[in-house]
């Protein structure tokens, strides 16, 4: 065998060094990437493997939006086709006379976000008090990137919109009330 040179010595000295990693070095580690938010860090160096998983940490608590109101439904939603009664106020002399209101309720088919205008800045589809075909087009609601166009299943007046632009909408949500056609 023949001995190795002081230098070359020293270099191997120097690799094994930088292969193997002391406690104080994995400590700066894990300092680091707790630090840098890194949840999982994998190294490998020769002989040496180090692989650091933090544990995910427990998610904030929710809180709810006071913007809305989540009210457990008492029975099945109606079908959007079915006519709804719907009471309104009314001038007394109406109410002295007994006259009840049939709307058809227009409800939404899906949840998404609700638009009234075909763009931004465009005129919305429908206004109260317009005249209603079947098959004319009253919003567009969003869900997941695709405009859906929700039409109008019965001729008649727009009586009422019970949403705004922009507003999120729920599966089942009332979105018209439509006064039928005689």
């Amino acid at each position: 065998m023949t001995a190795r040179p002081a230098a070359q010595a020293g270099a191997i000295l120097k690799a094994k060094s930088a292969v193997s990693m002391n406690q104080k070095e994995l400590k700066e580690l894990i300092e680091f990437l707790i630090e840098k938010d890194i949840a999982e860090f994998e190294l490998e160096r020769g002989d040496v493997k180090v692989k650091i998983k933090r544990a995910a940490e427990a998610p904030p608590a929710l809180v709810p939006d006071s913007r809305y109101i989540a009210i457990p439904p008492t029975a099945a939603v109606p079908p959007a086709a079915a006519p709804v009664t719907v009471h309104r106020e009314v001038s007394p002399a109406t109410a002295a006379s007994g006259l009840e209101e049939t709307l058809h309720l227009v409800r939404s088919p899906i949840v998404g976000t609700f638009y009234e205008a075909p763009s931004p800045g465009a005129p919305p589809f429908v206004k109260v008090g317009d005249a209603l075909e079947v098959g004319q087009v009253l919003c567009i609601v969003e869900a997941m990137k695709l405009m859906n166009e929700i039409e109008c299943d019965v001729a008649g007046e727009l009586a009422k919109k019970f949403v705004s632009n922009g507003q999120p909408i729920e599966y089942g949500q009332e979105l018209f009330a439509i006064r039928p056609k005689k």
